[in-house]
């Protein structure tokens, strides 16, 4: 997969270059390509901002530095198009699904604004060449972009073939679409059996992988339902069995909250 990204700041995207993304670049299944946006503006001061129409704080970026920057990076290919990802507040919500459809992408162009975010005008140009999606990490606002591709660049680049050294720990994750999804996956342990007073649940020391697998599930259900009860709401009611019912009522959320009606 490629990768580029534009940025005020591409010094932000040292990370990329150690743990597990690090080596997936160093074997070449991902391929980073950062760009200086300043790189396309042409006054003695390199400016990319400037006050908004209409009024009100802040700034905002300028059209013209970032499509010469787009322009440049598409034309490294003129035969193909990257999809177009702009993080910002107000875009649509980053999941797990979204990265595994990302991840089957050839190409992707990270665009991190600053300020007010881009000028408008922006993405609607290029809305019409390629798939623009405006995307959020959060409800919540970053001074900059930047922080948001780091989050998505490392989410996408984990699901790419050969980066995990064991591809089942994607299947497995929080939010992966299968027989968990929409639970938060449960605790973890590992040796000592004991630490500081501390067991190991006996159940995953017992070998007998039928008991551990329910335990597991039961343990994303009770910690769903603590920190993210919105979530069994999502939940398929045809996914739940006996079993399952039974625990939602002892955790006072009856198993009809499942399918949204509780």
């Amino acid at each position: 997969m490629r990768v580029d990204v534009i940025s005020i700041f591409p010094e932000y995207f040292a990370p990329l270059d150690v743990s597990l993304i690090g080596k997936a670049r160093e074997r070449g299944i991902l391929d980073v390509h950062l760009h200086q946006l300043r790189d396309w503006a042409h006054d003695v001061h390199r400016t990319v901002d400037d006050t908004p129409y209409g009024g009100g704080p802040g700034m905002v970026m300028k059209p013209d530095p970032w499509g010469e920057a787009i322009d440049a990076v598409l034309d490294a290919d003129p035969t193909t198009r990257p999809r177009i990802i702009v993080p910002t507040p107000s875009g649509v919500p980053f999941t797990q699904r979204l990265a595994m459809e990302y991840a089957a992408e050839p190409w992707l162009l990270f665009t991190p604004a600053r300020y007010e975010g881009i000028d408008s005008r922006v993405m609607a140009e290029y809305g019409s060449r390629t798939r623009v999606d405006e995307v959020s990490v959060g409800d919540y606002v970053l001074a900059g972009g930047e922080v948001a591709v780091l989050v998505m660049v490392e989410a996408v680049g984990r699901l790419l073939p050969g980066v995990l050294g064991n591809a089942r720990s994607a299947v497995d994750d929080s939010f992966a679409p299968g027989a968990m999804e929409n639970l938060l996956e449960g605790p973890v342990y590992t040796k000592p059996p004991e630490w500081r007073g501390h067991e190991v649940p006996e159940v995953l020391l017992s070998g007998h992988h039928g008991r551990i697998a329910r335990w597991r599930r039961d343990e994303a259900l009770r910690r769903t339902a603590k920190n993210r009860g919105e979530l069994l709401a999502a939940l398929d009611p045809e996914s739940l069995d006996k079993h399952d019912r039974k625990l939602l009522a002892e955790l006072d959320l009856p198993a009809d909250s499942a399918s949204g009606d509780g």
